[in-house]
């Protein structure tokens, strides 16, 4: 828990006691599962930095991601990930990969800032961060799947430095402006969600245009 932390004395009276302490605390949840879905690596490098060099402090359970093994690991895959997300379908190929490993891990760094909590929370914790990271992640690889039909290869480029830079900025805003990171959240999770059901919609027309033509030859 970060209670050490002090928070604009502006939220009190406008939200709930009982929120306002938790903020901190749900913004970093939301920033580790939401960026694990984008740049897994990439999130667990920028925090751990900030806690080794005592920016920002990282609750118990996650003091691990400053830990100089950890970090140079993260490091290392974050630069690889860094190549291997701007080159087409090579990008896909890399999320999908990358989905087994995305989706547990971003539960459980939400978890862990729950950790001393209680089993309960951290739980809860996982459970929403995990659906949280799926979410992001499915948009993100449906996104740049969709764009590698497309014959120039400057775009994959351009959506790659686009999720580069939101993940620093809302690493960012998550620590400096919780309440904020929050609502730009929820704003993300409604155009995620509205995005997925386009690309569902095109695969299945995409499914009914090509099933005739297997048929045909058979």
């Amino acid at each position: 828990m970060l209670d050490s932390i002090t928070w604009p004395a502006t939220w009190t009276g406008v939200l709930p006691d009982a929120v306002v302490a938790h903020l901190p605390d749900l913004a970093l949840a939301a920033a580790l599962a939401w960026g694990a879905g984008l740049r897994l690596y990439l999130v667990v490098f920028l925090f751990g930095l900030a806690a080794s060099l005592g920016w920002w402090p990282l609750p118990s359970h996650l003091q691990v991601l400053a830990h100089p093994l950890v970090l140079g690991a993260a490091g290392f895959m974050a630069l690889v990930e860094l190549f291997a997300d701007k080159l087409p379908w090579l990008d896909s190929l890399w999320d999908a990969l990358q989905t087994f490993i995305r989706i547990p891990a971003g539960a459980a760094l939400a978890a862990g800032v729950f950790g001393d909590t209680g089993a309960a929370a951290a739980l809860a914790a996982a459970l929403l961060g995990g659906t949280l990271t799926a979410t992001t992640h499915f948009a993100k690889s449906g996104t740049r799947a969709t764009l590698n039909t497309s014959p120039e290869p400057f775009s994959n480029a351009a959506m790659s430095l686009a999720e580069d830079v939101a993940v620093v900025g809302g690493t960012w805003l998550a620590v400096q402006y919780p309440l904020l990171f929050l609502c730009l959240l929820l704003v993300f999770l409604i155009g995620a969600i509205m995005l997925l059901r386009l690309l569902l919609r095109g695969l299945r027309r995409l499914l009914r245009v090509l099933a005739p033509r297997s048929s045909h030859s058979l």
